[in-house]
């Protein structure tokens, strides 16, 4: 994401658990193709993205596993489902390169940040490789040490 972009940009939600599972490579912003009830949801709040995946199907990404669940008001002639797969758009020269990472290296694409830019719906995807056991640990032992270290710095002042 650009500076420019960053200032127009308002989280809609957060994959908390994708930064704890994987350990992320790259990062790519990708819109995503949405229906009119899944907007109005979306702005009420709405939506759950850390139960998502992305897959590479016919040269396409798609997101599977969001959910999005109607408003009571959404409308009366469609039936909205809310862990239907949606598109993401994304140039062809980035597809092809994540096709590549992801069949020939094993690596995984997950869904980190939704996010508005420009009045568009925004799907922040890294590029990831899973984590072990012992790598979560590492992890959960440095969080607590810069934790303990804020912790002891304040106290001095």
């Amino acid at each position: 994401m650009s500076q420019n972009n960053k200032e127009t940009a308002s989280t809609i939600a957060l994959n908390r658990k994708a930064r704890h599972e994987y350990s992320i490579e790259e990062r790519y912003e990708a819109g995503v193709v949405l229906e009119g009830w899944e907007v109005k949801s979306i702005r009420a709040g709405r939506i759950q993205i850390d139960q998502g995946y992305v897959i590479l199907r016919n040269n396409e990404l798609w997101l599977l596993g969001a959910q999005i669940t109607p408003l009571q008001t959404a409308s009366t002639h469609i039936n909205p489902e809310p862990q239907r797969t949606r598109k993401l758009l994304l140039h062809a020269r980035e597809i092809s390169k994540l096709i590549g990472q992801v069949e020939r290296r094993g690596y995984t694409l997950v869904p980190l940040a939704m996010y508005w830019s420009k009045n568009r719906v925004k799907l922040e995807i890294g590029l990831a490789k899973g984590k072990k056991l012992h790598d979560k640990r590492a992890d959960e032992k440095n969080r607590d040490w810069e934790r303990t270290k804020q912790q002891l710095l304040k106290k001095q002042r």
